[in-house]
């Protein structure tokens, strides 16, 4: 069967997107070289989709030359990242027979930090730009409970997944929580019979005063909402099903 160009894309997008990696490798075996594509959002497609099935078939050093030898658009950083650095996890973690931790992580990603072809220079922090995190504290600041549908138009604005924005927030509420109770219990003043503590909004209060409530405005409307999927073609959904 001969593929166009949008219907190559197209399966390689929607097979990447349902995690069909062993039919997304035969697919990808039906393609002609990838050199001899003329459009260029089909070869980093196809190329993208040579990723992932480099990752999870273990090709490691395959991986890499795949993703240093192609500029690929900013729109493909976030995912190409994440196999970049677990393939350098995964590796690190082999060779010294255990997991990694937060400091071996770091060292794993000072060693080997993202090539230019999938990283656009901007300054990172445990893999969260810094534009991405400013977006995340300032909703928090104001709805620290997103919706579902919320947490999915955080990731399309910020470039991350879902389930890295959902942790994201529930890493954050626990640390305000242990921060709250920390506070409370810290006396500024007087003994056993007049003790003052802070409250959580950092003003003076007797011990056992009610907390004044929080009132956090609505947060802003999102810049780049999630876009809808276009309509797989005809071909796309019989290779698929």
């Amino acid at each position: 069967m001969i593929f166009t160009a949008e219907q190559i894309i197209c399966m390689c997008e929607v097979l990447l997107q349902g995690s069909h990696i062993d039919r997304l490798a035969s697919f990808l075996c039906t393609l002609p070289p990838s050199s001899s594509s003329s459009c260029l959002g089909e070869l980093e497609s196809v190329l993208k989709a040579k990723a992932a099935v480099a990752f999870h078939q273990g090709r490691f050093s395959d991986l890499y030359t795949l993703l240093e030898g192609f500029p690929f658009s900013p729109c493909s950083h976030p995912f190409l990242q994440q196999l970049w650095l677990q393939a350098h996890y995964a590796e690190a973690e082999r060779q010294r027979g255990r997991p990694l931790g937060a400091v071996g992580k770091y060292r794993v990603r000072r060693k080997f930090p993202l090539p230019q072809t999938i990283w656009d220079g901007e300054e990172t922090s445990y893999c969260f730009k810094e534009k991405s995190r400013s977006m995340l504290k300032e909703w928090y600041h104001r709805k620290p409970y997103p919706s579902t549908q919320e947490k999915r138009e955080l990731a399309a604005a910020t470039g991350l997944t879902s389930t890295q924005v959902s942790n994201w927030f529930k890493n954050r509420r626990q640390r305000d929580r242990t921060s709250d109770v920390t506070s409370s219990q810290t006396p500024l003043a007087g003994g056993p019979s007049g003790e003052v503590y802070l409250s959580s909004e950092n003003e003076v209060s007797p011990q056992g005063s009610p907390q004044p409530q929080r009132h956090r405005p609505t947060p802003p409307p999102l810049c780049h909402p999630p876009l809808p999927l276009h309509h797989m073609c005809h071909n796309c959904k019989s290779f698929i099903h």
